[in-house]
Formats: C-alpha cells, structure tokens, sequence
C-alpha cells in the first residue's frame, strides 16, 4: 500500500471513529434550531443559534448533516467542533448583505483585501472543522476583481488549537482560506477546488505558529498552499506532507507578503502537476511555478527544508528570488529594509515538461541569497532557445513583483544563479527535449560555490555548459557532459572571477575545458585531474 493511500485509509477510519463518538459527545443538531436543508432557506441564523448554545454549555459539535444548509456568515465560537456528515453542503449566500463586514484586531496587509468570509473567527481556542461533507462558497457569483467585498470561505484570526479535517472545500468568491496569527493548526486529509473567481488560492498560511499540513489534494487557479507573513509575525515551524498541488500560478509559496519571514519550514512527499480542465483567470494553464521561495518585504526565510517531490508539467519548477518591493503591512507602517534569505535545502526533485524559461536563483546587489543546498534533482525542459539569450542581460528588478517569470527567458536553460553566496549543488541531471544553444547553469557574482557530479545535456552548438561571471571560490568536481562535441566545459568572464577548481571531470564531449574573456586572470582557475578525449 503507498504512502498516500495509507494514510487516507488511516484518515477514514479516523473520521468513522469521530462520527461513531457524536452520540457520546454534546451534539447540536442544526435542525432542531430551525434550519432547513432545501438550499433555499436562508439559515444564518438557525445555525449561529446552535454554535452558540454548544459554547455556551462549555463546548461540543454542531451537526450539519446531510443536506444543503444556505448561509451567510457563520461566528465560530471556543471549544466548538462543526461537524459536516456526508451528504451536507454548507454553502454560502450570494447575498453580500450576509456578510457583515468585519476588522479584526490584529492588523496586517491583508486588511486590504478582505473584511468578509463566510466562517469567521477570532481569538477562539480549540476549534475545528471536521467531517465527510462540503463546504461550497458559491464563488461564481462573486467573480469580479476588486477586493474587499468577496468573502473568503473560512478565516480565522489569532486562534489556538485548531483543526480542518477531511471536509471537501469549493468554489471561493477569493481566497479558500486564511489562518492569520494562528498558533497549533493542523489541516489534515481536505480536498479543494477553487477555480470560480479571481485570487482563487487553496489554502494560505499567514503568520502561524506550529502548523501541521498533511494528506491534502489542492487544486485552484491561483497560488495552492502559501505561506504568507503580512504582519511583524514570522511563519514558523511549519511542516508539510504527503499532498498533491496544482496550480494556475505557485503550486508551493511562501510569499509574496513576507513582513515577518519564514522561519522552521518542511515539505517533503509531495507531488506538483497542473489542474485539469480549469479555465485561467491568473497564471497559465501549466501553472507558473512549482517551487516558489520569495522575500520582497522585508523578514528572514531561514532554515526551510524540501525533500522528495515530483513536479511534472509546471512551467518553472525551481524560484527562489530575494528583492525588495518594500512594502509595508500598515498603510501608516514604516517601510522595510531588505530582508534575508538563508539555509535552504531542496532535494532529490524530479521534474519534467517545464518551459523554456529556466529556473532562477536571484538575490540582489550586495544583498545575497546565502548557504543553498540543490541534491539529487533531475530536471528536464523542452530546449530548442537560440544562442542570442546566452548574451541577455537580465535586469535587476529590484522591486518588482515576484514571479518566475518576471526576467523573462534565461541565458541557462536549466538553473541561473546570480547574487549568490554559499550555493552547494550536487547530483544534478539536466536535459532537454530539443537541442538549446544557452549554458545548462550560468553564475553571475557567485561566491562559495561547489558543483560537485553535474550530468548535463548540452548541444553541439552550444555556448558551452557552464558560464561563470564574477565567481570566486568555486569548485567544479566529478562533472560529465552529454552531447557536443562542443567547444569548452566553461566559459569564465568578469575581472572579479578566481579561485576556481576544475578537478576529476570527465568531458569526453569537450574541446577545452575552459574559454576565459581577456578581463580574467590566467591564474583564475585551476585543472586538476580532467579527462577529455
């Protein structure tokens, strides 16, 4: 039995045993607080009756079962557990009206965007959302742009000990939903579609505290699973498992609001593939990104971990980008400094059917993105870019949006690292489909750089496999080279280049192992023990 699939039967056989106890457990029936499961009957009411008396007897589940309960927004209350049985839907209003707009205490940027959502909580302890049915946001009949009135679907504020359990959540007027502030979350075993509107994320995780998401489908047309920070409060101890993700835009994210910074993040076994047969009202039909690490407002990504994913028809599976939008999370807020980007490990990736653009490691000027760890990634895309973008100049970009494609196609099909230091890459396989002219890897003001077992495809009329600007202290071990015959391993540019190693590599392809540009010193590299034919 794999992986997955245990751990769905595990979540079944969780969700019975939960059912079977509801007639051990104080149980409110919504019905017998006047509610009406005919999907016509307004229930707002009703149902806000039933939350409220379980609070008030200490606690307990309200029981939503099968029906279609109509509803505008729902206030979650303490030590209250929704309970949705197989063959409810609980779906919201396409009246604003019953959605009484709504600021909570705590400020963040996402102020801007929302005051409205259809279960709704603040400064709660030990909640959940649990059971077999769905809750549906009726989000076709918001689909307009502009913010602040499309409710979200689930939003909850600065709450402790919550649970999102096996429930099917669909169709948001915006975001599915939002944990802002929230500490010890724990979102296991839900399925989302969310493909109705614009802003139609999966699941967005903003400023929380010991969170646990695992055995979760996420499929919408913007970004899946975000990590998020709009407040002065990191994302932090945060780990991922077992899910599958597709996405329009960023199958992955943390960002693009990163005031506070990620801190403590794992994903690991998980799969990344496009949604299928959705509409796209943001991104592209692939999905833009697989892997998208970002810092732009300022905060500190440090220490994330990603392991053992397989990412199959997004268009760039690797982004990690620092820059500097600078935006503050208060409209009165003072603006942030650069923020930083650090201790990042990703491995044993597979990846196929990207595009053309490349994947980009790109910090900026005097700000770099500091100790990458890439092992045991195998990459392949379509190839078949002339020779004219290995002399593209990529602009900086400082402050625009992040997106993997914001610069563009790349002078490297495969990776482009620039402002970069402590980049370690090991066990990498590149490859494309059609003959591409561009380097597999260029580095551009790199500095403790090590490329150790390199398997790259590059075409006989190629540039080369590498391309080295302004690298210092690199080496380059134990690297081979398919195709060619082509006329060198490495081309080295920039007066600031030196200290660089070639040791151990087998290039029976190659010319020359390295074609140096006048500005660089005869002494800038070393040859240790390199076989050419």
């Amino acid at each position: 039995m794999n992986l997955y699939r245990q751990s769905s039967v595990c979540l079944i056989a969780w969700l019975a045993a939960s059912a079977a106890s509801l007639g051990a457990l104080p149980a409110y029936d919504i019905r017998d607080y006047g509610a009406r499961g005919d999907g016509q009957t307004l229930c707002t009411a009703a149902i806000q009756k039933a939350i409220d008396a379980c609070a008030a007897a200490g606690g307990g589940t309200v029981w939503f079962p099968a029906g279609t309960w109509l509803s505008g927004t729902l206030h979650l209350r303490s030590h209250v557990t929704l309970w949705l049985d197989a063959g409810c839907t609980l779906r919201g209003s396409t009246d604003l009206r019953d959605y009484p707009e709504h600021e909570p205490k705590v400020r963040s940027y996402t102020d801007q965007y929302v005051c409205q959502s259809l279960i709704a909580g603040e400064d709660l302890e030990h909640v959940a959302i649990r059971g077999q049915g769905v809750l549906d946001g009726n989000g076709a009949s918001f689909r307009w742009k502009q913010y602040r009135n499309r409710p979200y679907v689930i939003r909850l504020v600065h709450c402790r000990d919550v649970s999102v359990e096996g429930i099917t959540l669909r169709d948001s007027p915006m975001w599915m939903q939002h944990y802002l502030a929230c500490d010890r979350l724990a979102i296991r075993g839900i399925r989302v579609s969310n493909h109705v509107s614009y802003n139609n994320d999966g699941l967005d995780v903003d400023g929380c505290r010991d969170v646990t998401i695992s055995d979760c489908r996420l499929d919408s047309d913007d970004d899946a699973l975000c990590l998020k920070s709009t407040l002065d409060r990191p994302c932090e101890n945060v780990t991922i498992t077992n899910c599958i993700l597709s996405s329009h835009c960023n199958a992955f994210k943390t960002g693009t609001e990163s005031n506070g910074g990620f801190q403590n993040i794992t994903l690991s076994n998980c799969v990344i593939q496009p949604p299928r047969d959705f509409g796209v009202f943001y991104g592209r039909k692939g999905g833009l990104a697989g892997i998208a690490l970002e810092i732009v407002d300022g905060g500190q990504l440090d220490q994330v971990s990603i392991s053992n994913v397989v990412i199959d028809g997004v268009g760039v599976p690797l982004f990690l980008r620092l820059g500097n939008r600078a935006r503050p999370f208060t409209p009165d807020g003072p603006q942030p400094g650069v923020g930083t980007f650090r201790n990042v490990s990703i491995s044993h990736v597979t990846a196929r059917g990207a595009s053309t653009i490349g994947c980009p490691i790109t910090g900026l000027p005097g700000h770099c993105i500091e100790n990458v760890t890439l092992s045991d990634i195998r990459m392949r895309f379509p190839g078949g870019e002339a020779k004219k973008l290995v002399s593209k100049e990529v602009p900086e970009l400082e402050s625009k949006y992040p997106e993997s494609r914001m610069f563009g196609e790349l002078p490297a099909y495969g990776l482009y690292c620039r402002h970069v230091r402590g980049l370690k890459c090991s066990g990498l396989a590149l490859g494309t489909e059609q003959p591409d002219q561009r380097h597999a890897v260029v580095c551009d003001d790199v500095q403790d750089l090590a490329i150790d077992s390199l398997d790259a495809e590059v075409h006989r009329e190629a540039a080369g496999a590498l391309r080295f600007r302004d690298v210092q202290r690199a080496v380059v071990r134990g690297c081979r080279v398919d195709g060619g015959p082509i006329a060198c391993f490495l081309r080295l540019e920039g007066p600031q280049s030196g200290e660089i190693c070639l040791m151990n590599n087998v290039l029976g392809s190659v010319r020359s192992f390295v074609d140096r540009a006048a500005e660089v010193s005869p002494s800038a590299v070393t040859e240790m023990t390199n076989l050419l034919k």
